[in-house]
């Protein structure tokens, strides 16, 4: 799913997980993204090109991630609710949670980033 692939791309950029960060791109210029809003991601906020679904799912990413700074407030729980499911939401949740362990662990073990070209 695109909106996943966006919302691992933005908890992989707020961990410093630059193998991560590079599959992420990778995958997401391979399923046709444009190359504008993913180099928006970090910047989604100030952008114009992100749905409030997109929206929604990014903060809620944010806000997941960044838990040493804050905790997700009720208002972005409920800011979910008008685009996902119940059971989206608990999944959404999930993906965060575990796109979080996987920036660990790469961050933890230095995985490499190779430079290759980039295919479209």
């Amino acid at each position: 799913m695109q909106l996943l692939e966006l919302v691992y791309l933005r908890v992989s950029q707020i961990n410093g997980c630059a193998f991560c960060v590079d599959m992420h791109v990778r995958e997401l210029l391979s399923r046709g993204e444009d190359l504008q809003r993913i180099n928006s991601v970090v910047t989604w906020r100030e952008v114009h090109f992100f749905e409030m679904r997109e929206r929604a799912a990014l903060n809620w990413a944010e806000r997941c991630t960044q838990l040493s700074q804050a905790h997700p407030a009720p208002q972005d729980f409920e800011a979910l609710r008008p685009y996902f499911s119940e059971r989206e939401i608990v999944e959404l949740s999930y993906a965060i949670g575990c796109i979080n362990v996987w920036n660990r662990l790469c961050v933890g073990f230095a995985a490499p980033v190779e430079k290759k070209p980039i295919t479209v």
